[in-house]
C-alpha cells in the first residue's frame, strides 16, 4: 500500500510541473545572452539561428522590428489538488524568462533586454 501511495505522490509531483514557450531560453541568463548578442553587430539571421522563431513580432512607429521570446517554467499551486475546489479553476506559479530584441532597418540588433521574473497564471474563478 505504501508503494502505491508513493507512486501516486510522485506522479502528482511530476505532473504538477509544466513548461511552455521557447526552449532555447531554458538555460539562458542575462549574462549568457550578453555573450551572444552585440548591439550594432549581431544580425537578425544570427538571432534566429541562436534562439529560433520568436514568440511574438511587432514593430515600432518608425518601422523597427521587435522580436519577443518567452519561456515559462510553472508548477501547480496547492489549490489544484483540493477536491471540488479545483473544479472552479486552476493556479500555476513559477518563473518567466523573456528576451526582447529590437532590430534596426538593416536587420541588426539595435537593443535587447533579457529578464527573469516571477509569474502566476490563474484560470476559472481564481
Amino acid at each position: 500500500m505504501k508503494n502505491i501511495i508513493l507512486a501516486i505522490a510522485i506522479a502528482a509531483a511530476v505532473g504538477a510541473c509544466a513548461s511552455k514557450g521557447n526552449e532555447s531560453l531554458r538555460e539562458e541568463t542575462e549574462t549568457s545572452v550578453a555573450g551572444k548578442l552585440t548591439e550594432g553587430k549581431t544580425t537578425r539571421s544570427q538571432v534566429q539561428q541562436m534562439f529560433g522563431s520568436p514568440f511574438e513580432t511587432s514593430f515600432t512607429d518608425s518601422g523597427d522590428e521587435i522580436w519577443t521570446y518567452q519561456f515559462d517554467k510553472l508548477q501547480a499551486d496547492a489549490v489544484n489538488f483540493v477536491p471540488i475546489v479545483n473544479s472552479f479553476g486552476s493556479s500555476y506559479s513559477g518563473k518567466r524568462k523573456q528576451l526582447v530584441v529590437l532590430f534596426d532597418r538593416n536587420n541588426v540588433v539595435k537593443r535587447y533586454s533579457m529578464t527573469d521574473s516571477d509569474v502566476s497564471v490563474k484560470s476559472g474563478l481564481f
